[in-house]
């Protein structure tokens, strides 16, 4: 069969690829074409347009590329109807995606899949008119999204396990073999504990976080090693203004081996809290808001979430302490670092509530789980 992808991020470059892999295990002459990443591109297939190709964020950038996005859009919607794929799969990226979904569906070219559904939950929930018109199945990687939708909009949906589950697991079943050449690359020392500091991979998110956690870290400094976890693609030159003054180590790309050994963490919040949580690493969730008092408004009166951090969402109860908006400080992150240090009372407590998150996500391959049912879905309808 035909698969169609769209994708608008690095995340979904990621997730995408994983799910195209296990859709060749259930379909092995699955053919791909793709608005995607160097990641699905390995995996094979034709790729029209590179995702960064398309993701704009923010309003005046979204403004200033309009011509662009909309171009983009029509070619999309053209190569489809050329191509003639059995299904279109879309991944996250809604505003770009349920547009695509609607044409699809209206002029009947294909079946809609929807992986990684569109988070309506946290704000525009009146896109579920769109999703319910246009989208064969829907397919979730969020627990708590199974009575959202199914309870409160009576609109089937599969949840197909969370593939970052899978992913961490993999990673830390090869962290023994990696360890000694972790810490001898990145001249750390063992005897010393390790906190890290995971301040988001967009410049803005570095610009509004970093400086506020290495505040309140600097009179750690002396009893632990602390790590900035960077990304290669924001590049050194960018860190390097904010780390002058501070006792830290800057290390690019290894999140996740950080994570392997880190004591406590501060986190931006996004998919990072998450796997935090599932390294089963303390944390403190900070993000820096503009206008902090309208934010916090928002949040009692128009967003429609308790929180931030997928952790709590998907715990629904607050197990990891989010200080954003108007609770954003430096004194507030040192005093709730200081409860999930070794000895401190909020440490065991945070651990059991990963407990917790774990048993709600469950066990399942999520790419596996979300193929076998595809290709069910698409032999049954052919």
């Amino acid at each position: 069969m035909k698969y169609y992808l769209i994708v608008g991020e690095a995340s979904g470059d990621l997730h995408a690829s994983g799910l195209m892999r296990s859709l060749q295990c259930e379909d092995p002459e699955a053919e791909f074409r793709f608005f995607g990443g160097d990641l699905m591109t390995a995996v094979g297939g034709t790729r029209v347009r590179h995702y960064k190709e398309l993701a704009y964020m923010g309003f005046v950038p979204v403004l200033l590329h309009l011509p662009t996005i909309f171009r983009n859009m029509r070619q999309c919607k053209r190569d489809i109807h050329e191509w003639q794929p059995d299904v279109v799969i879309l991944v996250d990226y809604p505003g770009f995606n349920l547009s695509i979904a609607k044409y699809v569906h209206r002029h009947k070219l294909a079946k809609v899949f929807y992986y990684i559904s569109p988070k309506i939950w946290a704000w525009k929930e009146w896109r579920i008119r769109d999703i319910k018109r246009n989208v064969d199945q829907l397919f979730s990687i969020l627990p708590f999204e199974v009575p959202f939708f199914e309870q409160k909009h009576h609109y089937p949906i599969h949840y197909v396990g969370n593939p970052t589950v899978e992913e961490v697991n993999s990673f830390r079943k090869t962290w023994p073999m990696e360890r000694d050449s972790f810490y001898r690359h990145n001249t750390l020392s063992e005897e010393r504990p390790l906190l890290a500091l995971l301040c988001g991979s967009r410049k803005q998110e570095i610009k509004d976080n970093l400086p506020a956690m290495l505040a309140a870290t600097d009179s750690l400094a002396d009893r632990y090693t602390v790590v900035v976890a960077g990304m290669s693609t924001v590049g050194n030159d960018y860190y390097r203004p904010f780390l002058e003054g501070h006792n830290v180590k800057l290390i690019l790309d290894q999140t996740y081996g950080l994570l392997c050994e880190a004591t406590a963490a501060l986190v931006t919040s996004g998919t990072a809290t998450l796997e935090t949580a599932l390294f089963n690493v303390p944390q403190v969730v900070c993000y820096e808001t503009p206008i902090k008092h309208i934010v916090r408004f928002a949040f009692r009166h128009i967003i429609h979430v308790r929180f931030i951090s997928l952790v709590n969402l998907i715990a629904d109860r607050e197990v990891v302490p989010e200080l954003l908006a108007d609770r954003f400080s430096v004194d507030n992150i040192s005093t709730e670092l200081a409860r999930i240090l070794p000895g401190g009372e909020g440490r065991q407590p945070m651990l059991d509530g990963y407990a917790e998150v774990h048993r709600r996500l469950g066990t399942d391959v999520a790419p596996d789980n979300a193929a076998r049912i595809m290709v069910e879905k698409l032999v049954h309808s052919s």
